[in-house]
């Protein structure tokens, strides 16, 4: 198992080697693909697009949130 500051410091390398490699100015789309790339290559377990439901006084509603890489 990994400390929170191993983990941390690999998703942050992920996260900046696209950038390093493709440069600034290309659509989100992109960047989000090429890190799911890094982190697949890295063995870092991830989940795209996750709903994110909000509590409401005890209820749970469906606000269409949504986090882009939850890893």
């Amino acid at each position: 198992m990994l400390k929170n500051e191993d983990l941390t410091a690999r998703i942050i390398e992920a996260a900046i080697e696209p950038h390093k490699e493709l440069g600034p100015g290309l659509l989100e789309g992109v960047y989000e693909g090429c890190l799911c790339r890094e982190l697949a290559d890295r063995n870092l377990p991830f989940e795209l697009q996750k709903e994110l439901p909000i509590l409401y006084k005890g209820s749970e509603l469906d606000a269409g949130f949504r986090l882009d890489i939850v890893v």
